[in-house]
């Protein structure tokens, strides 16, 4: 389980550098574009992940664990106000905040225990309801969640007309 987190980590940054790159590429006002997708626009899908790494990262951490990668800053938010909350308004400023949540992401596997990644993970959903399971499902959950989101922003790429390339996590492999 601890190296397929870690290879995860490393696809999810690969997956970000590459998505971000892609969107750097438009024009605001494209980013911007609501194009129908679950979150609307590509700016709006992309802050959706940022907001979810947060949550899911605070969770972590409030397992009895210390982990020096998630940092006050990795896991600083203001209050949930809802999934479609934007932290950053700024493309460059999320992108710059993504580029650090994933270095956390991948620092944090590589201090993962067995014993930690096999404990029993509690903590509350955003409703507030109770929640208990091994911390490993929720780890697939972290990463599986990352990789649907991703797919929705290549799709409202090509709508923009910028082709992505290849996504497919088995071309992280060399």
């Amino acid at each position: 389980m601890l190296e397929h987190t870690r290879f995860m980590a490393r696809y999810n940054r690969w997956m970000n550098e590459r998505l971000y790159a892609c969107a750097a590429g438009l024009p605001d006002e494209e980013r911007r574009r609501d194009r129908g997708a679950f979150f609307g626009s590509i700016h709006r899908t992309l802050a959706h992940l940022v907001l979810a790494d947060k949550i899911w990262l605070g969770r972590f951490a409030e397992q009895g664990v210390r982990f020096e990668a998630l940092s006050a800053s990795v896991l600083a938010r203001p209050d949930f106000t809802g999934l479609d909350q934007v932290l950053f308004d700024d493309f460059d400023e999320m992108r710059s905040h993504r580029a650090e949540l994933d270095a956390a992401i991948e620092a944090w596997a590589a201090e993962m225990t067995p014993a930690y990644v096999q404990q029993t993970m509690r903590y509350a959903s955003t409703k507030g309801a109770p929640r208990e399971h091994p911390l490993w499902q929720a780890l697939s959950h972290f990463f599986n969640h990352q990789t649907h989101h991703r797919g929705q922003v290549t799709t409202l790429l090509l709508q923009a007309g910028v082709d992505p390339g290849v996504t497919d996590l088995i071309a992280l492999v060399k």
